[in-house]
């Protein structure tokens, strides 16, 4: 017991000026969020996670088309507010630590200098929204596998589910783009009633209360890929039926969907750059809870329970989107 303590304590004191590094080593110490073995290679992983993609879709090819309402007169949202250098200040100063290979720079530097910086990236952000089109460098991401519980076996694909790491910049851009659409919706009601989650001043225990069965139905069936099986598609059709985004802001939605590459970067090894054909990058800011909310509200196909009539808006991403 006193040399197995005795070498964690020299691990960590090796580690203590590398951050990445020694929190990888507390989730080991606290058997959470593992990463796989050696003898399972990130080519593998990856194809697993395609799979997985591939039999949600599969599964649910059968299923009605989806419905669309149309926006109440009046309503429109095609170009966005310009961004600031104060917008990027206030941004940059709430953003965590954390950061991933991708970043030019490290989070704490960035928050360092943000005055500096500031004037640069707001023209950066504008140029993006002006243009309708999201730099190609913003939307390359890798995949990290974690495990999803530490009692599940480490050795097996199924027990991973993939993190995309995304640059830092690129989620501050995400991060204005959440900030202009939820002000849109919620100036012309466009809110589902019952949503809590992503609203100031709304509790989400009350849905929580009302969802947990159907999300452990929804789990156990295997449509926890809901994010990753997201058609495009779809997805930009409800954006711009449902909730009248033209223009420039349309354009930047469709530009952010398409052209994604991923690859997955396992403890030893990495998979070749695939083409994001459908899905949402699963840890980013992101605009993923934005696209549940704006996209699938109050448009959710009929739901085998009842509790899923409440339209509470994870779940109707789950089923909203299955076409």
């Amino acid at each position: 017991m006193h040399v197995h303590l005795s070498r964690w304590t020299d691990r960590v004191e090796e580690e203590r000026a590398q951050p990445r590094r020694l929190w990888q080593s507390f989730d080991e110490i606290l058997g959470r969020g593992r990463a796989p073995p050696p003898y399972i290679d990130a080519t593998t992983l990856h194809r697993y996670f395609d799979d997985k993609v591939a039999g949600v879709r599969a599964a649910t090819a059968g299923a009605a088309p989806p419905e669309f309402t149309t926006v109440p007169a009046g309503c429109e949202l095609r170009i966005f507010t310009p961004v600031t250098a104060a917008d990027v200040i206030s941004l940059v100063k709430a953003l965590s630590v954390k950061q991933c290979s991708s970043d030019p720079m490290p989070t704490w530097l960035l928050k360092a200098n943000v005055d500096v910086l500031a004037p640069f990236l707001s023209r950066l952000f504008c140029e993006s929204l002006e243009r309708g089109e999201v730099p190609s460098t913003m939307k390359s991401a890798y995949i990290t596998p974690i495990l999803k519980r530490s009692n599940l076996d480490s050795a097996d694909t199924a027990s991973y589910r993939p993190i995309s790491n995304l640059s830092v910049i690129s989620k501050l851009l995400e991060r204005v783009v959440s900030k202009q659409l939820v002000r849109y919706l919620r100036d012309n009601d466009l809110f589902p009633d019952l949503q809590s989650a992503y609203r100031a001043h709304h509790s989400t225990e009350t849905a929580v209360l009302k969802v947990l069965s159907d999300i452990l139905l929804a789990l156990d069936s295997g449509e926890s890929a809901a994010f990753d099986s997201v058609d495009h598609n779809t997805l930009l059709h409800r954006l711009k039926t449902t909730y009248c985004l033209n223009g420039n802001v349309i354009n930047w939605f469709s530009s952010n969907l398409s052209g994604r590459t991923q690859h997955v970067r396992s403890s030893r090894s990495s998979s070749s750059s695939a083409t994001l054909l459908y899905g949402v990058p699963q840890g980013s800011v992101r605009l993923s809870p934005v696209h549940s909310r704006s996209s699938a509200a109050q448009q959710a196909p009929p739901a085998p329970t009842s509790c899923l009539r409440r339209r509470h808006t994870s779940l109707r991403l789950l089923h909203s989107h299955r076409r």
